[in-house]
């Protein structure tokens, strides 16, 4: 049941704040309306349906006192223009069969008891004869009397007046509230868009806070948030850009002196040394500079992973490529050109066939990398991301690299609003997932 009801919820907040709001103000509005069709109604149909069965009354006692065929036209006349009704009699005629009163619903009912306590004679009601008229019949002595009498007269307008009115006032109250609560909810829109486009690694210069002033702190606090992660973001770039100089600078000292000695035992082994020294300082600054600072683009990343996977095809590897329509998207195109090449080279490397594909998908566009290479195990998809893991068991340790391929890539695919997943590849080695929002 509790699932049911929040099936039947509005799921924004907009929806769900006009719920809150109108819920109490339609409910009251239904009491109101139980309250008045249960007394103001009814005793207002009441005092209607006794006014025209004290008429039908007054009309049978005059034409009793009165009963020339003059004077029962002088009453008749009487009857049309000032009581609005109109007589007749049916000589010697024969009341139809009444309805029961038990199927009387309603005024029928409420006017059918008037007649019964005022006249004590045989009688019909019937509200549904005419379009404008309602009709009663008393059998008299010798005729029927007819009686036609206009449905207004039994029908009381401020009761429609009253709904009108309390309807009216809703609708205006609901399109008040609904504008401004639009007006509120703007401001938080805006804050999710600029903080999903500062997730997706896209500027938002120009996103000022507004709103309630809770929305507003909201809006200052994340404005705080980007300017800190900016500022240490370009922090870590300046310190690694020192970083990568302090290092290479002895390490190039380094291959001079070795330079000098050649053709002394150990110098192979060191040159060895450092340039896998010089190719792991190379993996640990890609791996911590991150995105940097390249701006946003905007792109076709179909083109851009075709444009990788034909690079190793060149190299003579097996890579196999599926043909994809263009794929917009807004991304930096040298970091992405890094990560979707350290996976493609990572399954070339531990593969012998490789299929590169793009597919897109509701609000998400994949790449798709798969190989025939040894997999890795499930339990441990998730450590390979850690920088400088390697898996010796399904790896080659020598020709591998520093562990820094997928955390690059990761971090990179991140910084877009993505992510990476590792499965099964139907060719039997491993799949990687590269999901983008567009």
């Amino acid at each position: 049941m509790e699932k049911f009801i929040k099936r039947l919820l509005p799921k924004g907040l907009l929806g769900r704040t006009l719920t809150i709001l109108m819920t109490p103000l339609i409910v009251v509005q239904l009491v109101s309306a139980v309250v008045f069709y249960n007394n103001h109604w009814d005793a207002i149909s009441r005092r209607l349906a006794y006014g025209i069965a004290g008429d039908v009354r007054a009309i049978m006692d005059l034409m009793q006192d009165f009963p020339e065929p003059a004077q029962r036209s002088l009453i008749m006349g009487i009857a049309n223009s000032r009581m609005d009704l109109l007589v007749s009699f049916h000589e010697n005629g024969a009341l139809p069969r009444p309805l029961p009163p038990q199927i009387l619903t309603g005024r029928d009912l409420i006017l059918y008891q008037a007649m019964a306590e005022k006249i004590q004679r045989p009688f019909t009601v019937n509200t549904h004869a005419e379009r404008r008229y309602g009709v009663i019949r008393v059998q008299l002595a010798d005729s029927v009397m007819e009686i036609y009498f206009p449905k207004k007269r039994l029908y009381s307008f401020t009761t429609w007046l009253f709904l009108a009115w309390m309807g009216g006032t809703s609708i205006l109250l609901m399109a008040i509230a609904t504008l401004f609560m639009r007006n509120q909810v703007r401001s938080v829109l805006r804050l999710a868009a600029a903080a999903d486009r500062f997730g997706k690694g896209l500027e938002t210069p120009d996103f000022k806070p507004e709103g309630a002033s809770e929305v507003r702190q909201a809006a200052l606090a994340f404005n705080l948030m980007r300017h800190r992660i900016a500022r240490q973001i370009q922090q870590r770039t300046s310190m690694l850009a020192g970083v990568s100089h302090d290092l290479r600078t002895p390490l190039t000292r380094m291959k001079l002196q070795l330079a000098m000695m050649d053709g002394t035992e150990g110098v192979e082994d060191l040159n060895l040394d450092i340039a896998e020294m010089e190719r792991m300082i190379e993996g640990y600054l890609a791996f911590a500079r991150g995105e940097g600072s390249e701006t946003p683009l905007a792109g076709d990343i179909a083109a851009l992973t075709v444009e990788v996977a034909a690079g190793f095809q060149r190299q003579g590897h097996a890579v196999t490529i599926h043909e994809t329509p263009p794929v917009p998207l807004i991304f930096r195109p040298n970091v992405m050109r890094r990560a979707i090449g350290n996976l493609i080279g990572n399954a070339v490397r531990y593969g012998t066939n490789v299929s590169v594909a793009v597919t897109t998908g509701g609000a998400f566009v994949e790449v798709i990398i798969d190989d025939d290479g040894p997999g890795i195990a499930e339990s441990l998809r998730e450590e390979v991301f850690k920088p400088f893991r390697r898996l010796e068991e399904s790896r080659n340790q020598e020709t591998g690299g520093v562990g820094l391929g997928l955390s690059i890539a990761q971090d990179v695919v991140r910084g877009h609003g993505g992510n990476i997943a590792l499965g099964d590849s139907p060719m039997g080695g491993l799949r990687v997932v590269v999901r983008l929002p567009l």
